[in-house]
């Protein structure tokens, strides 16, 4: 059994559009149904499925505290979030490969 790494995510529509922020302990397969629209839901309806930005945690207590955290930001906090690390939001999924 793969042990479990607490991550925090955003995956994007594309380029500057719509926004998902989730906490997940298995980020390989969590972003894999994102984008293969495994499961119903917000990411499937607005074709949110490229992984922009992600970050691991120690522990699940400080993921959900980050994810709800960036939940509260204003749109602009999360772009510039993503933008510094990803400015031309490639799609980081392969990273994880």
């Amino acid at each position: 059994m793969t042990p479990k790494q607490p991550a925090i995510y955003i995956m994007a529509s594309g380029e500057r559009g719509t926004l998902y922020i989730g906490v997940t302990g298995n980020l390989k397969l969590r972003v894999w149904e994102h984008r293969d629209g495994v499961v119903e839901g917000f990411t499937r309806r607005y074709g949110v499925n490229r992984l922009v930005w992600f970050e691991f945690q120690p522990d699940f207590l400080s993921a959900i505290a980050r994810e709800k955290q960036l939940k509260k930001w204003n749109r602009a906090w999360k772009l510039e979030l993503i933008e510094d690390s990803n400015p031309d939001w490639r799609d980081r999924w392969e990273e994880l490969l």
